[in-house]
């Protein structure tokens, strides 16, 4: 048995100790199955209770109306930041996805041009942003949000934690926005509407653009807009800087600089050339990047990342997402 295979066992051993009070209802796609207050979930409730003085009767009515879905596990257990970057580049980078954006950018260039200038982001980022997150706000996701949070707090070990921390966020969003927490919709790791925010990001970075006295991210486009731009702007974005470089490489001591995990700024221009990294095109001397190494499918290549390529991963902690906004603004501008 492959080590993937004990995974996958190990989890489903913990998921069935968890749902063995569940009732299961009709088969059906989703497979979503209700769950009768598991030790975990009442011990969330008196958290809640005691931390935020939430009413626990009405908490444990909540719960009781949600539900865990198979689907959800399934999903976040196979993510498309796994797949090599000449497999992740051909979804967001479709001919589609670019007229797409060409049209939302036409649509709104009055919010678009407004947002942009008031925190001070480039804007074709703003759009790629939405594009690569529900095209555009055609798809913000089918999940109700509290049952995508419960599902993975509950029976997903592995993120336990960080999921009951977000559906923590949740109750207290929902409760100071005026929502009702079973309504919501989202994907299925909980992320909501049009710039698919968490609902810690709701909750810190979320903004009434439109000065109507609420923030919707589901559909109204200025808050949206306004929102990824604030999150940028509080991130550290650095306005008319570049992005990333493509570049070539010699000899061995540039690999000292590749980082694709953290993508944590750390090197200016002169210290990747002294690696032998050559840079295509003049960037500031004191901007400072990282090197990230992308399999094209026909062997590495490499690309000097700057602070605001950094500041694109906070979104998704991902150098394969990050390079794909950055390449769809690209492709979008240059189709206007």
């Amino acid at each position: 048995m492959t080590s993937v295979e004990l995974k996958v066992r190990s989890l489903n051993v913990l998921l069935s100790g968890l749902l063995l009070s569940v009732a299961p209802l009709s088969a059906c796609a989703e497979d979503p199955t209700a769950f009768s207050q598991p030790a975990e979930v009442k011990q969330f409730i008196a958290e809640m209770v005691k931390d935020y003085q939430f009413n626990a009767d009405s908490l444990t009515d909540l719960f009781e109306k949600v539900h865990l879905h198979q689907s959800i596990i399934d999903a976040i257990s196979r993510p498309a930041e796994a797949k090599p970057w000449y497999e992740y580049r051909q979804i967001f980078l479709t001919r589609d996805r670019v007229r797409g954006g060409v049209l939302f950018w036409n649509n709104n260039q009055a919010i678009i041009e407004h947002v942009a200038q008031t925190y001070k982001i480039a804007p074709e980022i703003l759009v790629a942003i939405v594009g690569v997150e529900t095209r555009y706000g055609q798809h913000t996701g089918r999940y109700p949000v509290i049952d995508s949070l419960s599902t993975l707090a509950f029976a997903y070990p592995p993120r336990a934690k960080f999921f009951r921390g977000e559906l923590k966020q949740y109750l207290l969003m929902t409760r100071e926005e005026g929502l009702d927490p079973l309504q919501q919709k989202g994907s299925y790791a909980g992320a909501m509407g049009m710039p698919q925010f968490i609902s810690s990001s709701f909750r810190h970075y979320a903004v009434d653009f439109d000065k109507d006295g609420k923030r919707d991210l589901w559909d109204n486009t200025a808050d949206a807009l306004g929102s990824i731009a604030n999150y940028f702007a509080k991130h550290g974005w650095r306005y008319n800087q570049p992005i990333a470089n493509r570049v070539q490489v010699s000899g061995l001591k540039y690999r000292e600089l590749i980082d694709n995990k953290s993508l944590k700024p750390r090197f200016t221009p002169e210290q990747m050339r002294l690696a032998g990294v050559v840079i295509d095109g003049k960037v500031p001397d004191d901007i400072k990047g990282c090197l990230i190494e992308l399999d094209s499918g026909n062997g590495p290549e490499y690309w000097a990342a700057w602070e605001n390529f950094y500041v694109i991963s906070r979104y998704n902690h991902s150098a394969l997402y990050a390079m794909a906004v950055h390449q769809l603004g690209d492709e979008i501008i240059k189709s206007r």
